[in-house]
């Protein structure tokens, strides 16, 4: 049996490990990455302007900056977030550098374990399975100039697509599949990244003390969600009583609300 991928204990386990680490980093961006150093909860000091933010995972080598982040719950600023973590390992990196120019190439993986909410410019809601931010140059002609080489990848694997790219479903459905099938869970076992992840978070190789600590977290994510579930019934029974006071009808009112329509008309009493 697997451990959930969606716990941030066995998360940081998984993708803590060196040679885990370097089979993601060849899957998804087609380079050998050799990791000198892993750290989890890494902050930067003296801190970058005035947001406190730290890293899941963060990795380094000789020539590479890796940052991997887990998203469990969706907030609609998601990728805003994931990409100030990415320029922030860059800013940090032109803070201590002669010039400007980054010693490192930074690669910044983030891992979504749940459906994407969040809407495009024009209002389009995003549905795809791999999402990519290089911050190269391009020309009129769309030729691109690999100038900076910094890239940022979003991964969700609510939108696995038959096209979806094998390397990359490798990955997207272990952890589906830790999440939603963990007892028999269909894995891609050719691939030795993933094999290895396999055997890191088998239940059965878990210590005690990771197993405390994985129930842990998984009490604090359950009150965390029942304290938003709550923080979001709140609101829609404020948007309901501003509604009833316009003279808005029951129906409406539960469209936009989310509410029942029985709910609305206790609330009208």
């Amino acid at each position: 049996m697997l451990g959930n991928l969606d716990n941030e204990v066995i998360f940081k386990k998984a993708f803590t490990n060196k040679f885990v680490l370097k089979c993601l980093v060849k899957d998804l961006f087609g380079i050998d990455f050799e990791p000198e150093t892993v750290e989890t909860e890494k902050r930067f000091e003296p801190k970058i302007s005035y947001i406190d933010f730290k890293y899941d995972i963060f990795a380094e080598s000789k020539d590479k900056r890796i940052v991997v982040e887990i998203q469990k719950v969706d907030y609609d600023y998601n990728f805003d977030r994931f990409l100030l973590y990415h320029n922030m390992a860059i800013a940090e990196m032109q803070r201590t550098s002669k010039e400007y120019k980054t010693d490192k190439v930074v690669y910044t993986i983030a891992v979504f374990t749940s459906k994407y909410v969040a809407k495009d410019r024009k209002g389009t809601l995003i549905d795809v399975d791999i999402l990519f931010h290089y911050s190269n140059l391009f020309d009129l002609n769309g030729k691109q100039y690999d100038i900076f080489g910094h890239k940022l990848i979003y991964l969700n694997h609510n939108h696995i697509k038959d096209s979806t790219p094998e390397g990359y479903k490798d990955w997207l459905n272990l952890v589906k599949e830790s999440i939603k099938n963990p007892k028999n869970p269909v894995l891609n076992l050719n691939n030795q990244g993933i094999k290895k992840v396999a055997e890191i978070i088998d239940f059965d190789q878990l210590t005690p003390e990771e197993m405390r600590e994985t129930k842990n977290s998984n009490a604090a994510e359950s009150a965390k969600e029942i304290y938003e579930q709550e923080a979001q019934k709140h609101k829609q029974i404020e948007i309901a009583k501003n509604t009833i006071k316009k003279g808005l009808d029951n129906k409406f009112i539960a469209e936009i609300t989310g509410l029942t329509i029985d709910q609305v008309q206790e609330l009208r009493k």
